[in-house]
């Protein structure tokens, strides 16, 4: 053995461990109750409501005429063949299909639930004692 060896003293290391365990402290207790409140719903329905016209032409004409559009009216040809000598196409009317938008204010009684929640804490029970 050397000298340097000689003047060493061997040590014991120690160890520690840490458990942990749940224990109740305190108890709550959580109950709801519902109610029902009335209430009134209220809102503004959009719609479209159309007048029909009829025009009477009475015009003959020498091509079909066809379905168009001007502005918010829509024009629509009915023909009708006529027998005369010869076979003519005659513009007897056209129906006029206006679009008109609406609104109208409306208010529905409704009933709406609600939910309160009360909170009550109990006695703290006294601690477990473990051995």
């Amino acid at each position: 053995m050397s000298v340097e060896n000689d003047h060493k003293i061997q040590l014991v290391e120690e160890n520690i461990s840490i458990d942990k365990e749940t224990v109740v402290t305190g108890r709550v207790r959580v109950t709801t109750e519902s109610s029902i409140v009335d209430d009134v719903a209220r809102t503004t329905l959009a719609g479209t409501r159309v007048e029909i016209t009829r025009q009477r032409i009475d015009r003959q004409v020498a091509d079909l005429p066809q379905i168009r559009v001007e502005g918010d009216v829509t024009i629509i040809p009915v023909l009708e063949e006529i027998v005369v000598v010869e076979k003519r196409l005659m513009l007897v009317e056209e129906v006029h299909i206006r679009s008109i938008a609406t609104q109208e204010d409306v208010s529905v009684p409704v009933k709406l639930r609600k939910q309160t929640a009360t909170i009550e804490r109990l006695q703290d029970q006294p601690k477990e004692e473990y051995p």
